[in-house]
This record gives C-alpha cells, sequence and structure tokens, in this order.
C-alpha cells in the first residue's frame, strides 16, 4: 500500500469516527442550581432544578434549553423539561411551551403546554406539537395556528411545516384570515416566504366584495391575486361568475374566466354564457366572446342574443347589453339578426342595427340589412327597435327606420309573395306576441296576393300609396287599409308579369332564420378551446411519524435494551403504526372452502 492510500484511509477511518462521534454525542448540562438522584420516582435519571440565578442549561448539538426542572436519562440521551421551558437553535428556531420531551439519540422533541414556536417567518402556537431536528419539521395534529405578518392568520386541525423550504401544509378545517380576506379549505399549502398559497378540496376566498369558490386553486395573499379551476366560482354583489379556469384581482375586483363561462345576473334574471370573459365590477360590466350567449328571462319565455362579442354595462337597473359582430336574436315566436345588437333593460328598447351602413367595407352592411321574423313574416330595415313595456317585460311594438320591408310568404301558391316597402314601418303585438297591426309610412308600395272566403286566388294586388294600415292574423293579412293611394290595379295571376311579382329591395332570407337556440351558432367556425392546465393536482401529507422515523426510535430502542428490557422514552409519544387489514377472500372463495372442507 502506497503513502497516498494509507493517508487516505487514515483521513476516511477518521471522517467516520468523526461522524459516528457526533451521531452519539451526548446532551449536554451547561448549568443547574441544584442536582440530586431520585431513584425511587426517576431511575437512572438526574434530577436538576433552577437556582435563584438561572434556569437549568442544557445543550445538544448547537441546540440549547432553557427550563425550571430537567429529569436527565444520561443512558437513554434523553431530558424531560419543566416549567417555562425554552429551546433555540441558532437564528432560526425559538420555542417555549411547560413542558418537552427531547431524544438526542432520534432527535426528536414533543412540547405540550402553550407551545410557541417562532422563526424569522412566522409563529406557530398549539397545545401540543413535535418537532424532528433531523428533517427541520415541525407537526401537530390536534389544532393548531400559524401567524405570518401581513399573509394573516391560519388555523387548522393539523399542521405541518417544512423549515429548510420553507412550506407548510394544513389538512382539516383550515381557515386564514388577514386584513382583505377570509379562506376556508380542507387541504392549503401555504409558503411564508411568499405568501402563495393553494388550495385543494372545497374551498372559499371571500373579501368584503366577493366571495370565490373552487376546488383547486391558487391565492396570493400579499397581492390578493388568484385563479381558480375545478368548479370554480365567484359571488359578486349581484353577478355570479362560473367557468373552467377563473383568474381574479381582488384589489381591483376585476376577473377573467376561460372555457364554459356563465356569468348570472341575480337581480335582472339574466345568464350570459361563452369561453372567455372579463368582468369589471367597479364598472358594472362585462365582456364575453367565443360563442357569446345573452339569455334574458321574459314573461314564461326567454330572449337568447347571441353575436362575436357581448358588452353588459350598468347598474343592475340600467342594465345595457350589447352585441356585436354577426348579431343573432331568437325567442319562440320572434327571431332576428342584425351586425349588431344592443338591449337597453330600462327603457325597453332593443335595437338592430348595422355599424358600418355607410361603409362598403362590410358586405353585410351595405347588402344585409337587419331583420326580424314573427310567425310568417319577415321584416328589414336599416335599423329596427323591439320595444318592450319596462312593467311586463312584454314586446308590444317595434320600429322600422328606412327602407322597411315586410314579406310574408302567400300560404298557397308555390311562389307568391305577400309584400309591403316604405320609408318607416310601426309593428304593434298581441298578447300572444304575434305582429297584430302593421303601418308603413310614407312611399308605401304594396304586392297582395288576394283570395275569397274559400282560399281561392282572386288576383295580385300591386299599389303604391303614402301609407298603409293592415291588421295581421296567424301570421296572414287579415284586411288593409290604403291611405292617399297613388295607383293600384288587381290583376289575374295568369295575366301578371314574372318580374312585376317583387317589389325593389326584395330579400327572402328565410334560411337564414334561427328556429331554435343551436341555430344561432350555426355560422360560427369551429371552436377551438385552450387546454386549461391549471394547478398539480394535491399531494396528501406525508406521514410525520415515517419510516425514517420509526428506524431512528428502532435503533434507540435496542441500544437502551441492552440494559433494561422497557421500550425507549423516545417512543412513548409516537403513535403505532397504522396496519393494513389484508383484503377478505371473495365471498364465493369462502363458499367453495366450506364446501370442501365439509
Amino acid at each position: 500500500m502506497n503513502k497516498l492510500h494509507v493517508l487516505l484511509f487514515i483521513l476516511l477511518i477518521g471522517f467516520v469516527s468523526i461522524t459516528k462521534a457526533q451521531e452519539k454525542k451526548k446532551i449536554e448540562i451547561k448549568y443547574s442550581g441544584f442536582l440530586h438522584v431520585d431513584e425511587e420516582n426517576y431511575p437512572g435519571a438526574k434530577v436538576l432544578t433552577r437556582d435563584d440565578a438561572q434556569q437549568v442549561h442544557i445543550e445538544h448539538k448547537g441546540a440549547n434549553m432553557w427550563c425550571d426542572k430537567a429529569i436527565h436519562y444520561g443512558k437513554e440521551n434523553f431530558i424531560e423539561a419543566y416549567g417555562n421551558v425554552i429551546i433555540k437553535q441558532g437564528d432560526t428556531i425559538n420555542m417555549t411551551s411547560k413542558y418537552v420531551e427531547y431524544s438526542g439519540a432520534t432527535g426528536l422533541a414533543f412540547a405540550s403546554g402553550d407551545v410557541i414556536l417562532k422563526d424569522p417567518n412566522s409563529t406557530i402556537s398549539s397545545d401540543t406539537l413535535y418537532f424532528d431536528r433531523i428533517k427541520q419539521q415541525a407537526y401537530y395534529k390536534n389544532g393548531g395556528t400559524v401567524v405570518k405578518d401581513s399573509s394573516g392568520t391560519i388555523t387548522s386541525k393539523i399542521g405541518r411545516y417544512y423549515m429548510a423550504i420553507p412550506k407548510y401544509q394544513f389538512v382539516e378545517d383550515v381557515v386564514l384570515v388577514n386584513k382583505e380576506s377570509t379562506i376556508n379549505s380542507n387541504f392549503f399549502d401555504f409558503y411564508p416566504d411568499s405568501g402563495y398559497a393553494y388550495l385543494y378540496g372545497p374551498s372559499t376566498i371571500t373579501t368584503e366584495t366577493s366571495v370565490t369558490y373552487c376546488e383547486k386553486g391558487f391565492y396570493d395573499t400579499k397581492s390578493d391575486v388568484g385563479y381558480a379551476v375545478k368548479k370554480a366560482r365567484i359571488d359578486y354583489d349581484n353577478r355570479i361568475v362560473e367557468g373552467d379556469s377563473l383568474y381574479f384581482d381582488n384589489n381591483t375586483s376585476f376577473a377573467s374566466a376561460s372555457n364554459n363561462i356563465k356569468v348570472t345576473d341575480t337581480i335582472n334574471n339574466s345568464v350570459i354564457k361563452g369561453h372567455y370573459a372579463e368582468v369589471f365590477k367597479e364598472k358594472d360590466s362585462v365582456f364575453i366572446t367565443k360563442r357569446a350567449l345573452a339569455i334574458t328571462k321574459q314573461e314564461n319565455d326567454s330572449i337568447y342574443i347571441h353575436a362575436d362579442k357581448i358588452m353588459v354595462t350598468g347598474k343592475p337597473d340600467h342594465r345595457i347589453v350589447r352585441a356585436y359582430y354577426n348579431a343573432k336574436l331568437y325567442k319562440t315566436d320572434l327571431s332576428g339578426k342584425a351586425d349588431s345588437i344592443c338591449s337597453n333593460q330600462k327603457t325597453g328598447i332593443t335595437e338592430l342595427i348595422n355599424l358600418d351602413r355607410f361603409s362598403s367595407r362590410d358586405k353585410f352592411s351595405t347588402k344585409r340589412r337587419p331583420i326580424l321574423w314573427n310567425v310568417a313574416n319577415q321584416m328589414t330595415g336599416d335599423t329596427i327597435h323591439l320595444i318592450s313595456n319596462s312593467e311586463t317585460e312584454r314586446i308590444d311594438s317595434l320600429r322600422v327606420f328606412n327602407n322597411a320591408f315586410i314579406i310574408s310568404k302567400d300560404t298557397i301558391s308555390e311562389n307568391g309573395y305577400n309584400q309591403i316597402s316604405g320609408m318607416r314601418l310601426i309593428g304593434l303585438f298581441n298578447d300572444e306576441n304575434e305582429l297584430r297591426q302593421v303601418d308603413i309610412i310614407k312611399n308605401a308600395q304594396s304586392i297582395f296576393y288576394t283570395r275569397n272566403d274559400k282560399q281561392e286566388l282572386i288576383g295580385i294586388d300591386k299599389a303604391k300609396s303614402g301609407s298603409i294600415s293592415m291588421l295581421f292574423a296567424d301570421g296572414d293579412i287579415e284586411e288593409y287599409n290604403r291611405i292617399n293611394q297613388v295607383d293600384g290595379k288587381l290583376h289575374p295571376e295568369s295575366k301578371y308579369p314574372e318580374k312585376e311579382k317583387i317589389l325593389k329591395g326584395f330579400d327572402w332570407r328565410e334560411n337564414e332564420r334561427p328556429m331554435s337556440v343551436e341555430d344561432l351558432f350555426s355560422d360560427d367556425p369551429p371552436l377551438d378551446l385552450p387546454v386549461i392546465k391549471g394547478l398539480e393536482d394535491y399531494v396528501p401529507q406525508e406521514d410525520f411519524f415515517d419510516e425514517d422515523m420509526r428506524k431512528r426510535v428502532e435503533a434507540a430502542d435496542k441500544r437502551d435494551k441492552a440494559d433494561k428490557k422497557t421500550p425507549s422514552k423516545a417512543s412513548r409519544h409516537i403513535p403505532a403504526p397504522i396496519k393494513k387489514v389484508p383484503k377478505p377472500a371473495s365471498i364465493p372463495n369462502v363458499l367453495k372452502k366450506t364446501e370442501e372442507k365439509s
């Protein structure tokens, strides 16, 4: 063996010897006012008590303990401390309690009676606390409180503190309270340095302006922002926001949501749906897109409005719904379509308009005017107003401004259409929401398929007049009256030119008519929703009394049993491991074995 090998061997032996010496380092008594032996009550131990000058002082591997009285079991390297116990570990740990047990062999401490553990990050208080010096972890299982500066106060039934990270993991009845919010959860991971909180299981975050619910979420307790996934929901004063993923900023009462969103107006009995939304509580506004749909309940029916984008603004008593770009409207007895739809809940006016009607850039604006369908009637114009009664919430009238045109297909003729055009249109609805009366004002032109009582065609009536007033019944023209008629003639169908059967501006658009809520989305491109990655799944809290700890205790037991048969004192507060019960044999197998025996 050469000199280098010899030197390495000596260094290795020395390192192992030093390591073992450190592992076996005994608890050291630094100071005691009085010392006596009481073999009857404390066999094999020394009883240490304080004097008037100072407390009993004990040291082990850089940790110092002070107490009024201590029972020191030297062979077991174990100590019991009573009265005003203080433990300090460098500048990081400062713990006080009424009672402490500490094993130098295992590095485990058990404290009870008004336990308070402080470090630079936070303060833990509990009636009982376990502390593992090897892993640098503290644990309570019967209720505790953690105070962390501006992050607030946290209480829970079970709590574990990983000092090296640092990180807290709370389980069961977890409540965090600070000046801005209160958090309730069953599983709660908290990082005291950053103030980050991770919530798992049914959890709520309550502030003065909102309540957020989720079953998986993140919350920054310092900046009051976070996000929620899995059954995520935010309740504001008069709105409920739900979605697959919610981001929220409680400083500005702002929230954004992604995928499968539902915003419920609890005062106005309306709902908005889509797949991306932004909610500004202070501004009383909601913006939503990606299959955006606004639903407003009226009477025993609902009005559905769909568009590329929908914005709802205004106080609860003055909500305004703006739907723009390829907007559509559907009700069981009424439907419509426009470049933009604006509904004012206070005035009861719903406007169907073209945003760029004076521009040639938008084909819909220049060629496809706003349109309404009611029963068998199709109405178009540059702008259409639907007017609802603010008290009954029932649609009672409509107005069509500029280029008004109403068409209804003749019930018998294959290619016959009743038509009226003019400058403006005023319509009145009956109690069944069917168009009952229509007045065409200024420059009225009309084509009617006139029939007798037997529904036989008499002829085609074409005329011009100042205005026309009509009454409808079941979608058919019941009667009409022309005012200031300029000309007019009833032509037999056989003698009526085919090109004269339609008025200028005729545009029959029945194929565009939404016949159901699903039809509102017929022109939408395929929906491609982003994948919500969200948060990692909850990792259950490891067993504090794990296999590593039990091996340490077993090793101490073996050393102690060399002198006596009783178990080590270090194990008396450690619960027995939970035994796994083997699965019982299935009933058929049990029956089979019984039969075999018999």
